[in-house]
């Protein structure tokens, strides 16, 4: 479905994941990557949750929008990057108990990729961001 510019998607898209200073404390982990798709996971920890014990909005955030970056990256060539330049959450639930963030590009451009990430515990939608990540030259 989707054009694989770059043969080292997958560990690309690994080490965005495993180097990222911030996902690295926050402690998502990647569970799949396709072209176009990536899932990640997260186990919430006492330092994710606001003042009534749910994992907070920004932690849901993060998630998502990395998610998102990952999936865009996969369908990018290697000399590129990419960068998100406006995201939408939508917040539907409390979220108790770990996420699994699943992010699918639904349209792949030249200059900018439009992006969808769903964040579910036990199946039940939590989140769901739309972002828009632009396509720049440079590896960031």
């Amino acid at each position: 479905m989707y054009q694989v510019k770059n043969p080292a998607f997958v560990e690309r898209a690994r080490r965005l994941c495993d180097e990222a200073p911030f996902i690295v404390h926050l402690g998502m982990k990647l569970l799949r990557v396709e072209p176009g798709r990536v899932e990640s996971a997260l186990t919430p920890r006492p330092y994710h949750l606001q003042q009534d014990g749910v994992v907070h909005a920004g932690v849901l955030t993060s998630i998502a929008d990395h998610t998102a970056g990952a999936a865009a990256g996969t369908l990018i060539e290697a000399h590129q990057s990419v960068v998100t330049s406006e995201l939408k959450i939508h917040l539907l639930r409390p979220a108790r108990g770990p996420l699994v963030c699943t992010a699918t590009v639904l349209k792949a451009g030249r200059l900018f990729s439009i992006v969808e990430s769903e964040v579910r515990v036990a199946g039940a939608l939590i989140a769901k961001l739309i972002g828009t990540l632009v396509i720049v030259d440079g590896v960031l």
